[in-house]
């Protein structure tokens, strides 16, 4: 069974922040339709739906961003250790309910009278910071994996994959930023030595886990701990 590491706010306070980002979005969005407030509190005009769309693509981005609200973060048990991933599942998400922003944007733009400068900014930021922010990252490390047991290491990023069996193993080096935060640990065997980069893997979110695994189980193969620029 998955263990969670770190979960995300309660969920009173969670939704209820969901709910403050909506009813502002909602109250801001005035902007992108060619509508003035006296209209708007006379009943005489009929964006308020259109409203309510682009309040939702800002919430359809805000969960992208915030994964931890759908996804908390989970290590998952194997052959008596930990596995260390990015969630497939979770980028699947996202990228499915990311295509509704643009479909949004798309139908309000055909059915609205909108501003048009206004109107492309909040599509852009919509649409652009979930990609960058998100979504090509999760892409791009969809493979990615850790893997740490009492009698072996294997890891997958990008660039390279290794399986290391701890008996031939000579030493670990720890490799800490300047918060002491591990960001990389480097596997030393007779055949040379191997920089396994957590960064690189999109594992950050795991960092605290795969410290306190490496350091308790790995203690005597740990050699030296180096902090980096």
């Amino acid at each position: 069974m998955a263990k969670v590491i770190r979960s995300t706010y309660p969920k009173e306070f969670s939704i209820g922040l969901l709910i403050l980002i909506f009813a502002l979005s909602f109250f801001l969005s005035t902007q992108v339709f060619e509508v003035t407030w006296s209209q708007l509190m006379e009943g005489g005009t009929n964006v308020y739906f259109g409203m309510f769309l682009i309040s939702t693509a800002v919430i359809i981005m805000v969960l992208i961003l915030w994964e931890e609200f759908l996804f908390p973060i989970q290590i998952r048990p194997a052959d008596n250790g930990f596995i260390f991933r990015n969630h497939r599942t979770k980028l699947k998400t996202q990228l499915l309910i990311y295509f509704l922003i643009p479909i949004i944007f798309v139908f309000v733009y055909l059915n609205y009278d909108v501003r048009t400068v206004r109107f492309t900014i909040w599509a852009i930021v919509c649409c652009l910071v979930p990609v960058v922010l998100k979504l090509l990252s999760g892409i791009n490390n969809y493979n990615d994996f850790l893997k740490l047991t009492l009698v072996s290491i294997e890891y997958k990023n990008n660039k390279e994959a290794g399986v290391f069996d701890l008996q031939d193993v000579k030493h670990i080096n720890l490799i800490r930023d300047q918060r002491k935060v591990l960001h990389k640990f480097e596997v030393v065997t007779s055949s040379g030595a191997v920089t396994v980069d957590l960064d690189e893997m999109e594992l950050e979110a795991f960092l605290d886990s795969i410290d306190q695994y490496v350091s308790g189980n790995y203690k005597s193969l740990i050699k030296e701990t180096r902090i980096s620029g």
